[in-house]
């Protein structure tokens, strides 16, 4: 529980020139013993204070060597076409868009590779049932038939690779994070953009009460200045004015709470979301990287059977005999084989 804080009303708000607008230029008495004390140390951006370069102890990072999203998505980003700074938070949900985006396109790059295995099947297939070189004879017949007939078991290995493609890399590319994905990425969005404008809020809290005690301080700094020949009434005056001018203190102080309250959920709710984010990214590049094996492991399954398909045809092609060939085409074709002699009168 955070304690509320409040300035001392003999040691700070008494002193009208604490907090007083000074001209430039002039350091006021009592801060010309303290000006180094009052050096600024951090800096607001979009509501979100931050501390100074090279002010204060270094951070750690809270997974060093990580490069984790918990790490480098505070601040927002500048627009490069000048418009709106886009937050930390933003950007890592973008990061999610343009994976789900990209992944669809490795699904469409799949299904142009099943059209081609397609196409080439039917090619082969229809080309297995030519009729050239049917009238082939012999052991050289009985090899150019094994290889139109190796063309249609080809074509069958390549559209059960298609077939596989389909059933087991393009269709979990395409179901993975299906259409609930962008509105769940929303919640994220519209919980920290909450928060934010929460922030935002406390913030505009913290600048007001800021102004109405440096008006206080104005007012107190006027009345103990002013000369008054009503001597009470002039100190009932400066005590009314100091009064309030610590109850803008303690106003101050109670705002500044609500700030940090607020800045530091917002803080936890960005490491939290951060690290989900950054589980989901780690678990969509697995899953792809899981499924492009699986088209790896289907096209070295592709090559295994094509190979399997020409083995027959590489055992026929050596079985090849010229010479046997010749004896099966004469024994069949021959015309005899007396040969003609001299002609006797």
């Amino acid at each position: 529980m955070m304690m509320e804080a409040s300035f001392d009303t003999e040691e700070s708000f008494d002193d009208p020139s604490c907090l007083a607008p000074q001209p430039p230029g002039s350091v006021s008495p009592a801060r010309r013993q303290t000006v180094k004390e009052v050096k600024e140390t951090k800096a607001t951006v979009n509501c979100v204070t931050f501390p100074l370069p090279g002010e204060g102890p270094e951070q750690q990072l809270l997974k060093p060597n990580d490069w984790s999203y918990c790490d480098y998505f505070w601040a927002d980003k500048k627009d490069p076409q000048g418009g709106a700074c886009i937050p930390g938070i933003e950007v890592l949900l973008q990061k999610q868009l343009k994976g789900k985006s990209l992944q669809k396109e490795m699904a469409e790059f799949i299904h142009e590779r099943i059209k081609i295995e397609e196409e080439y099947a039917k090619n082969l297939s229809k080309l297995s049932l030519s009729p050239l070189a049917a009238l082939e004879e012999g052991t050289l017949g009985e090899a150019w038939t094994q290889l139109k007939k190796s063309l249609h078991d080809e074509a069958e290995v390549h559209l059960k690779f298609s077939n596989k493609l389909h059933s087991e890399v393009e269709k979990p590319l395409l179901a993975f994070r299906g259409e609930h994905f962008k509105k769940d990425l929303k919640k994220y969005d519209h919980h920290i953009a909450d928060l934010r404008k929460q922030l935002a809020s406390k913030y505009a809290g913290v600048e007001k009460a800021r102004k109405a005690l440096a008006d206080r301080q104005k007012d107190l700094e006027v009345k103990t200045h002013q000369l008054d020949v009503k001597a009470h009434k002039h100190e009932e005056d400066i005590k009314k004015a100091r009064r309030k001018s610590t109850q803008a203190g303690d106003d101050l102080m109670r705002s500044l709470d609500f700030y940090n309250q607020t800045q530091c959920k917002w803080f936890e709710e960005m490491v939290t979301s951060s690290m989900e984010l950054e589980k989901m990214e780690v678990e969509r590049i697995e899953f792809i990287q899981t499924h492009l094996r699986q088209y790896t492991t289907l096209r070295h399954e592709t090559d295994m059977f094509n190979q399997s398909t020409v083995e027959p045809v590489d055992q026929l092609l050596q079985s090849v005999d010229p010479a046997k060939d010749r004896e099966l085409w004469v024994r069949e074709n021959n015309t005899g084989d007396v040969r003609p002699v001299d002609l006797d009168i």
